[in-house]
């Protein structure tokens, strides 16, 4: 490497350039860190790896939390409401039902509910074979309590008379007989 003595500033910049680049190829990433390293007058202080391994998981945790929180409130403004009352009970069972991969319309649930308890979520028959062993059919879609155990939903009360939790555990039992609710026609 040749260098040349300048008196001025720029003589002397571009003489350090000259050596921080032939020191470069000649040591290589070692010194390039130690030629971009400031002079002592502008160095911050050092930061020592594990504290900035720390400040980068801290920093990479708060944005997770923030993409979390955000996430959980898009979700909690997009869970869509249902009516009390059939219609509503259908719909949200539908949903589901969607969600769980269980076939079935809206047709063909009402179809049912109507035939099994007139709409009312609280039907119990007392008369059939089911009632005389002690088991009796309850709910929209007149279910027994083992094939409820059975077919519930994970989402859904465990209670054999909600309306929602009737609907998709009668619908995911008629799935696995029937291929789907929509198959029902009678007693099933």
């Amino acid at each position: 490497m040749t260098t040349h003595m300048k008196s001025s500033s720029t003589g002397r910049i571009a003489r350090l350039r000259k050596f921080s680049v032939a020191g470069i190829a000649t040591a290589g990433a070692a010194a390039a860190a130690l030629t971009m390293m400031p002079s002592a007058a502008h160095a911050a202080e050092p930061v020592s790896a594990s504290a900035s391994t720390t400040s980068v998981a801290a920093v990479k945790a708060k944005a997770d939390a923030k993409a979390d929180a955000h996430a959980a409130k898009k979700a909690k403004a997009k869970k869509k409401t249902y009516a009390n009352n059939l219609d509503g009970w259908i719909k949200e069972s539908l949903a589901i039902m969607k969600a769980k991969d269980i076939p079935g319309s809206y047709e063909g649930l009402h179809r049912n509910i109507i035939r099994e308890s007139g709409g009312d979520p609280k039907a119990e028959n007392g008369w059939d074979i089911n009632a005389q062993n002690g088991t009796p059919s309850k709910g929209l879609l007149q279910v027994i309590q083992p094939t409820f155990d059975a077919y519930h939903v994970k989402g859904t009360p465990h209670e054999l008379t909600d309306p929602v939790a009737n609907i998709t555990a009668a619908a995911n039992y008629a799935a696995d007989k029937y291929g789907s609710i929509d198959n029902v026609d009678s007693a099933y």
